[in-house]
């Protein structure tokens, strides 16, 4: 099982609020996950990220490959 961490698309249209969540990489990008674990909200100035660091370090310990953007997010908030 590939395991992600990545973005879930939440909001109105034209207003994106993404939850930062964990993921088997088979589902759907706004379906099924096996855990949350922060939020991202770009549509604020500035923009706003929540992460529980220790949550996230735990799964890439475990082998979770985070995306490109959430890999930034990431280092943005110092877990990585």
């Amino acid at each position: 099982m590939a395991v992600k961490i990545r973005l879930r698309r939440m909001g109105a249209k034209k207003a994106p609020f993404y939850r930062v969540v964990v993921a088997d990489s088979r589902y759907p990008r706004d379906g099924r996950f096996i855990e949350e674990i922060g939020y991202y909200d770009p549509t604020k100035e500035p923009s706003v990220v929540n992460i529980d660091a220790e949550k996230a370090k735990t799964w890439i310990a475990n082998g979770a490959q985070p995306t490109d953007t959430v890999k930034d997010l990431l280092k943005k908030e110092g877990v990585l």
